[in-house]
């Protein structure tokens, strides 16, 4: 059936819940994982500022988003591994996670996106939009959203 889960995550606890779902689907199902982490791109200079002090600003970014990645993927590793799940993680710096998270599918020859949602309604989506609708209409793969 399916046999390589892509988990978007961001070490939030609403993604904890993609990351238990997404091991015990994997496990039952005999499948892979892989885990992807989208970290937003450093914010664009304002007038007035300096580029040594940008130039230090995104260095700084850069370095906190890469550990922030990393420790996320640390977590879920070792969660995969207790379970004995094949486990890979994936990170990438980019401006719009949604278009991350549907060309990792298509790079890391996904054939299931376990996501999560906040399922706000639509008020909600209005104001914050939503990363789950976005990936959902434009996907090739199935999509299993945990709520």
């Amino acid at each position: 059936m399916y046999t390589h889960l892509l988990v978007p995550v961001d070490g939030s606890e609403l993604s904890d819940r993609a990351t238990s779902a997404s091991l015990e689907l994997a496990r039952k199902l005999g499948a892979r994982l892989t885990a992807f982490v989208a970290e937003a791109m450093p914010p664009l200079p304002t007038m007035g500022t300096a580029m040594a002090a940008y130039q230090r600003d995104t260095e700084e970014h850069e370095a906190r988003t890469e550990a922030h990645a990393r420790e996320v993927l640390r977590r879920f590793g070792e969660l995969a591994a207790a379970q004995g799940v094949p486990f890979e993680g994936k990170f990438k710096r980019t401006d719009s996670v949604d278009d991350a998270i549907v060309q990792a599918v298509e790079e890391f020859d996904c054939d299931l996106v376990v996501m999560c949602t906040h399922g706000r309604g639509a008020l909600g989506e209005l104001l914050f939009g939503s990363h789950t609708k976005s990936v959902m209409s434009r996907c090739k793969v199935p999509l299993l959203v945990i709520h």
